[in-house]
């Protein structure tokens, strides 16, 4: 108002519709998109969107990685590994982390309009089987605590304004991704349970919050239909919020529908499908859109599509970047006050940020073990050594951002206790290399540090080349002394004394040339290959033999088909890695061997583990530590867990942190020292040998009792699991069912110093009539509590999510009548108070067969079987695995007075079995009731019903099993009449 009281009267808003921040955001995009060609339009459905200069719209770009900091952009601040993250157990603190992430992407990309701001994290895939590859990219096994920090972390990275989003982040990977080898080939067979309780369940929180602008859909398939033509998009993803998601596919993923795993003939039925999937930005073939929107236009050429699939992407995409303020001006929301453009001065790298990515790495240590021996005391360790391979790196992975400051143990712990009282051994053999032509030497380098080419324009490091600047190892009369490091499988790297890597490039020729390990094809690593003379060395990165030639080493060139020759090497060991950390020990007062893996290798995006196993080079490190000084702490600094029952058993102390980004080292020694009581906690199962897991490929955790939900045997450390230097009294547990389950809990730390607990509460289903997990976390809180101070909790959780299943009997939620136990603990295996509430109702009702018939894939038990697809649009049936015998039971089945006949709707494949199949029907008792032949139906998708005369009707509530014959059978659906 004036200061008359008079209003003041703004001028018109004279730019169009598109450009007024005033107005609503549909009638903002429909104004836009009505502006917009249709080539325009077409041309935003790649990744990298071109600007439309007459509007004066930006070129845009979809996927902005920033799983734990700004990655691929340079410096930024990192932070642990997102299992890291999850190791907290704190989501207030994951906001944090999400939030400062958020604001250096604002800061970043003021300096760089290459920086987007649709990110791309995180990736909320469960932690399933801990040799997936890509384990250091998600939170938990568990999908409440998945789901908990994935909606912290994206409410960090969208922002608090109602209207304004400060990044519009994207869920990874759509759905039930948990393995690398094959990973664009592989179907992961997921159950109906399976599918509602376990995988949707770690999306459904975080899209209901309403902090996620979308999801990607995983390269892998689902009961053989590819992730990126998944019903599950429109039947689920979207019914859960009425936002208008965004989904963006992954890299090459859209060709991958063809190309490999050839679901579609052409390109453009691929991406037809793919739209009317509900797919609306493409990532492909990197910068060029050319083959994106000739497929598109193909599409529509042909009739495979319609122009309003086309809208209905670009509508969704156009509305995210008006939600992140793209076309609001100086003078809107995402300009003003409220908005992020203050961000763009002083949100990068500040004081706040350090000691954000310092308490994040302290919170992420878990102590599993310790007799005593930590804290450690700095008046009582005069010498401390600190041995192997990680004791000095700070390493990072392939998501990471470049360190503007790094903290490895061994700097961290020499800054602490003086370089004086620190020992030192990185536990790497020394060994020397000779050819017959003399002794491998690394030539002196007069290069510069250039540092990596990178190609010019792309914000992909894969495209990272190789220095080819620095001269190649030669042969000579002098040896140059390599530090060798096995990473287990015969994976070794070599590294030269001026710490180089020895690497390959484009050229072949290989030079002490790599700051780490690393890269989208790792150039860093060999193999040795025993020969009768010696050894040849395989080079990983390119498959080929390393030899000598002119006097240099390179990669021998193939010949065709044939393999290039390599040289025979004498490998001569000047000393052995546990033999240095042996001294070492011997000199301290204390011992902390740091080991774990390098995340470039054995274990990464593309591939997975095949063990849990300590390499047998760092197995021998700790033991010779042990050997020389019982006082020995293993650290293990990993993406992964590790059996490692015999280093547990014979320690006094071990830890695990995942990969603490920037502040790892410092972090660690605060720990070790006491500053910090550890109070992080495991978020997957650590398991004592491979003999505990199923095929990695096997994603029915229910079936093969996987996770902590549903594992029988006993684990080396439960989910939960984690100690710290005081001590927990928890006091009375009391449930009460009011809007929800009402759970209140007392904990006293009533140890010797202050600290953090993290309060787990579980629930379980004694007796249930379904396996249902052994128990389920259903919340939790992380609370710091003085010495002696006590605190009562109280938590709220819907009754459906605490006690309730997924019936595909009757396919929907349910919680049956009966009484449940509420667990209260420090631990999946450590519950501390227990009390029961009770659920009243009816008794769950039978399968109404005779009105509903039974659809195959909602069966209570199965055994030899694979879900796969029933049609390419949607749909599940149930087909033999490996062409073996499939059996499925069906609990509770009513046939009322007597079913008189069976209709049997399958496909079955002429071309993939010879022999007549079979669909046999028993109850059980033995009692056969009928066995229909289902004759070739002309193709997998060709599906007819077959009718059966059931001779010995069924009558009441029964068991039904049915029996599979056929390796091209695919059964949908049984019918059954009176």
């Amino acid at each position: 108002m004036s200061d008359d009281g008079d209003l003041i009267t703004r001028p018109p808003f004279r730019d169009p519709p598109f450009r007024d921040p005033r107005l609503p955001v549909h009638t903002r995009v429909e104004d836009l998109l009505a502006r917009l060609t249709l080539d325009e339009r077409i041309a935003m459905l790649h990744q990298y969107a071109p600007g439309v200069e007459r509007l004066g719209l930006a070129p845009f770009r979809t996927g902005q990685e920033a799983l734990h900091g700004v990655a691929w952009m340079g410096p930024a601040t990192v932070f642990p590994q997102a299992v890291g993250l999850g190791a907290t157990w704190n989501p207030e603190l994951v906001r944090r982390v999400g939030e400062a992430v958020g604001r250096e992407v604002r800061a970043m990309r003021a300096r760089d309009p290459r920086v987007g701001l649709n990110v791309w994290s995180p990736t909320v895939n469960l932690l399933r089987d801990p040799r997936w590859g890509r384990n250091e990219e998600g939170y938990a096994e568990d999908p409440y605590l998945t789901s908990a920090l994935a909606t912290a972390y994206t409410r960090g990275l969208r922002g608090d304004h109602p209207e304004r989003w400060r990044t519009a982040p994207v869920l990874k990977h759509w759905l039930a991704h948990n393995n690398e080898t094959d990973r664009d080939t592989t179907s992961s067979s997921v159950r109906p349970r399976v599918l509602h309780e376990y995988d949707l369940a770690a999306f459904r929180g975080a899209v209901r919050a309403g902090a996620v602008a979308g999801v990607m859909p995983a390269y892998s398939l689902v009961n053989g239909r590819p992730n990126h033509v998944s019903p599950y998009l429109r039947e689920h993803l979207r019914s859960w919020t009425d936002q208008e998601l965004v989904v963006c596919s992954d890299a090459g993923a859209p060709s991958n529908l063809v190309d490999s795993e050839h679901y579609f003939d052409t390109h453009e039925e691929a991406i037809a499908a793919a739209l009317r999937a509900g797919v609306d930005s493409f990532t492909d073939h990197d910068q060029d859109a050319s083959k994106t929107i000739a497929r598109v236009r193909g599409a529509l050429e042909r009739g495979l599509i319609e122009v309003c699939a086309v809208d209905t992407a670009v509508r969704r995409l156009l509305g995210m970047r008006c939600a992140l303020g793209e076309f609001d001006g100086r003078e809107g929301p995402a300009g003003g006050p409220d908005g992020w453009a203050g961000e763009s001065d002083g949100a990068f790298d500040t004081p706040a940020h350090r000691a954000l990515a310092l308490e994040a790495a302290e919170q992420a240590v878990v102590l599993l073990t310790n007799d005593g021996l930590l804290p450690l005391s700095e008046s009582a360790v005069r010498t401390l050594a600190v041995v192997g391979p990680l004791a000095d790196e700070c390493k990072l992975d392939w998501y990471s951002g470049s360190l503007i400051r790094r903290s490895s143990p061994r700097e961290a712990l020499a800054e602490r206790l003086g370089a004086d009282r620190v020992v030192f051994a990185d536990g790497l053999d020394t060994v020397r290399l000779r050819a017959a032509a003399g002794w491998v030497r690394v030539p002196d380098a007069a290069a510069e540090d250039e540092g990596s080419a990178e190609a010019a324009g792309s914000l992909n490091p894969a495209h990272t080349a190789g220095r080819t600047d620095l001269p190649p190892l030669t042969v000579g009369d002098t040896p140059t002394d390599l530090s060798l490091a096995d990473w287990g499988g015969g994976v070794l790297t070599l590294r030269a004394p001026s710490r180089r890597y020895l690497t390959v490039a484009e050229d072949g020729f290989v030079r002490a040339a790599a700051e780490q390990p690393g890269g989208w094809v790792v150039q860093e690593t060999f193999t040795l290959e025993a020969h009768p003379d010696g050894h040849l060395l395989r080079h990983l990165g390119t498959g080929g033999y390393v030899c000598v030639a002119a006097g240099a080493l390179k990669v021998a060139e193939r010949d065709g088909a044939e393999e290039g020759t390599g040289t025979v090497f004498r490998l001569e060991v000047v000393e052995r890695g546990e033999d240095a950390v042996a001294r070492a020990a011997a000199r301290a007062d204390a011992v902390v061997v740091v080991a774990g893996n390098d995340p470039h290798i054995g274990g990464r995006e593309t591939e997975d583990r095949t063990t849990l196993a300590l390499p047998a080079q760092q197995q021998r490190l700790w033991r010779a530590a042990r050997a020389a000084n019982p006082r020995t702490a293993l650290v293990l600094t990993s993406s992964y867990p590790y059996a490692v029952a015999e280093a547990a058993d014979a320690l006094p102390a071990l830890l695990w942190t995942a990969h603490g980004g920037q502040a790892a080292g410092t972090a660690l020694a605060r720990v070790l020292f006491g500053d910090v009581s550890p109070a992080g906690r495991l978020p997957q199962t650590w398991y004592a040998s491979d003999h505990d897991l199923p095929d990695p490929l096997d994603y029915d955790i229910i079936a093969s009792r996987a996770t902590y939900l549903y594992f029988d045997g006993a684990p080396l450390f439960p989910f939960g699991h984690g100690l710290t230097y005081t001590a927990f009294t928890y006091g009375e547990l009391s449930v009460r069912r009011e809007a929800g389950l009402a759970v209140e809990c007392e904990v006293t730390n009533s140890g010797p110093c202050d600290g953090d607990e993290v309060v787990q509460i579980y629930a379980s289903a004694p007796g249930s009539r379904v396996p249902l997990p052994h128990r389920r976390l259903i919340a939790h809180r992380r609370v710091w509590l003085r010495r002696g101070e006590r605190v009562r909790l109280f938590f709220t959780v819907p009754v459906e999510d605490a006690l309730g299943f997924w019936d595909v009997a009757h396919g929907r939620w349910t919680v049956d009548p009966g009484t449940y136990e509420i667990h209260a603990g420090a631990s999946s295996a450590d519950l501390r108070a227990t009390a029961t509430v009770t659920v009243e109702g009816p008794p769950p009702a039978p399968r109404p067969v005779l009105r509903r018939g039974l659809e195959a894939a909602d069966f209570d038990a199965a055994d030899g079987i694979v879900l796969v697809d029933r049609t390419k649009v949607r749909g599940d049936a149930v087909a033999c695995r490996d062409d073996a015998v499939g059996r499925l039971l069906f609990r509770a089945c009513d046939f009322g007075a007597g079913a008189m006949s069976m209709t049997v709707e399958a496909a079955y494949d002429a071309d993939e079995a010879e022999d007549d199949a079979t669909v046999e029907a028993h109850l059980a008792d033995g009692t056969t009731l009928a066995a229909a032949a289902v004759p070739p139906t002309g193709g997998r998708y060709a599906y007819t019903t077959v009718r059966a005369a059931l001779p010995t009707p069924p009558t009441g509530v029964q068991d039904l099993h049915i029996t599979l014959r056929g390796g091209g059978l695919r059964l949908a659906r049984l019918g059954f009449s009176g």
